[in-house]
């Protein structure tokens, strides 16, 4: 009699794949991202918003960034459904893919003049709506590719690697820019330079759509195919079976959203303010503009050249730390260290105008300590926000709480901020008590929170 065969093991990802998958993919998305939010502050309200003053102009560039925020949800729960359904796989394809067309065409976008009066900023506001579907759900894939093909008692590091792509994304973005800006006159980058790092993420797409291509499906999925745990409707479960994890995910994530878009939108245009009424009057004598005294609010008067380069010098802290945090939070376990991590974000936002007041140096040191907070608090979301569901809706429960934290910590955050700014008359002492309050909304939803590192991951399925 003969003896059957071994049944063949379930096919799995390599390291390497994982972890530039998951990095490359991630890094694209949020390059595309940033390359908006940089533009939104640089070009995007002369180009889209020329008729109204300034700082109105600068609002309303923010009201279509905060776009893709309203869009995240929706997207978690799209990508979040098939991902849950049907695999990881595709759905990080689709995601890639969507993110990646937007991108490309806001790059051939029209000025608002003319005919594209209303025309242009109407489309910038549905590709801005298309970026945000995509984000909503790209990160929770990444995350659980990261996580999900992690060896045991090394989610948290691997979970490092799709936040990699944060800080990358921002400094490639960011460095293009700079780049476009030192060898471009202000009319050449106003008038097609900045359309350059729009175009160029195709090539980027391109790489990530060949990666991603390549990758199997995880062993927790596969499980929970092999269980036949599918669930027929991963929006319904995660509402009806396991609504407190995604209060508390949302709330956890809070203050870290808070922080980075205080870090970058806010300071961009807080640091590049001019100082001085008299440089301000001057710019908008420069740009064709009425310059109204009444609304100047001050700001730090750094050229915005200089204060980009601050930003990426910072950006280097986040990527450094992010990295740092893996091991930590797996040691001392995810809730602990996200607590002793959210009381230092306390702790900046009460000493905030000592950062962002005094001159560059402290600005600088500002950024270095924000970032270094950022990169300490968003490493370990990749590990945690996943390990409060069962993997039959784990895509779906942590995008959600992801995204819903998005549309109440990240959205709202440059515009609350630059209003807090003008209300205090250039004084940002309420900017950095904003901060400190999405702070202790944190570190409640993580005392509330049981302990996630222990739990066994591959094998739970609801």
């Amino acid at each position: 009699m003969s003896t059957p065969a071994p049944a063949k093991p379930a096919k799995a990802n390599t390291r390497g794949r994982v972890i530039f998958a998951s990095l490359i993919g991630t890094t694209i998305e949020f390059y595309d991202f940033y390359a908006y939010a940089t533009a939104s502050v640089l070009v995007f309200p002369a180009l889209f918003f020329p008729n109204q003053s300034n700082i109105n102009a600068i609002l309303s560039s923010f009201a279509i960034f905060g776009v893709a925020f309203i869009a995240r949800p929706l997207g978690s729960i799209v990508f979040g459904h098939f991902g849950d359904k049907f695999g990881r796989k595709g759905t990080l394809v689709a995601s890639l893919l969507t993110m990646g067309i937007a991108t490309f065409l806001i790059g051939f976008l029209p000025p608002a003049a003319g005919a594209f009066v209303i025309l242009a900023p109407l489309m910038l506001v549905i590709l801005r709506f298309c970026q945000g579907l995509a984000l909503g759900g790209e990160w929770s894939g990444a995350a659980l590719l990261a996580t999900e093909n992690a060896p045991p008692n090394k989610r948290a590091i691997y979970g490092t690697f799709p936040q990699l792509g944060a800080p990358i994304g921002f400094i490639i973005a960011n460095l293009i820019f700079v780049g476009l800006q030192l060898s471009l006159t202000p009319e050449e980058f106003l008038d097609w330079g900045w359309r350059v790092p729009f175009i160029l993420s195709a090539v980027l797409v391109a790489v990530g759509l060949y990666i991603r291509l390549k990758l199997v499906e995880s062993v927790s999925f596969q499980n929970v195919v092999k269980q036949d745990k599918v669930a027929k409707s991963p929006l319904k479960d995660t509402f009806k079976y396991h609504w407190r994890p995604v209060v508390a995910g949302t709330f956890i994530m809070f203050a870290t959203y808070v922080l980075f878009y205080l870090m970058t939108s806010f300071t961009l245009t807080y640091g590049t303010a001019a100082a001085d009424p008299a440089v301000a009057a001057a710019a908008a004598e420069k740009a064709g503009k009425t310059f109204d005294a009444a609304s100047f609010v001050p700001g730090l008067g750094i050229a915005r050249t200089e204060f980009l380069w601050m930003l990426i010098l910072g950006v280097v802290f986040f990527g450094i730390f992010t990295v740092v945090s893996g091991p930590l939070a797996e040691r001392y376990g995810r809730r602990k260290f996200l607590m002793v991590v959210t009381v230092g974000i306390l702790l900046f936002g009460a000493s905030w105008t000592l950062m962002f007041g005094p001159g560059k140096g402290a600005a600088m040191a500002g950024l270095i300590i924000g970032f270094t907070l950022m990169g300490l608090t968003f490493g370990p979301m990749a590990a945690i926000l996943p390990e409060l569901f069962p993997a039959n809706v784990r895509y779906t429960g942590s995008a959600i709480a992801y995204n819903l934290s998005s549309v109440i910590g990240a959205a709202p955050a440059s515009f609350v901020a630059i209003a807090l700014w003008q209300a205090g008359g250039g004084n940002t002492v309420w900017v950095g008590i904003y901060l400190a309050g999405a702070a202790v909304l944190t570190l409640i939803a993580l005392w509330m929170t049981a302990e996630t590192r222990d739990r066994d991951y591959e094998n739970n399925v609801a």
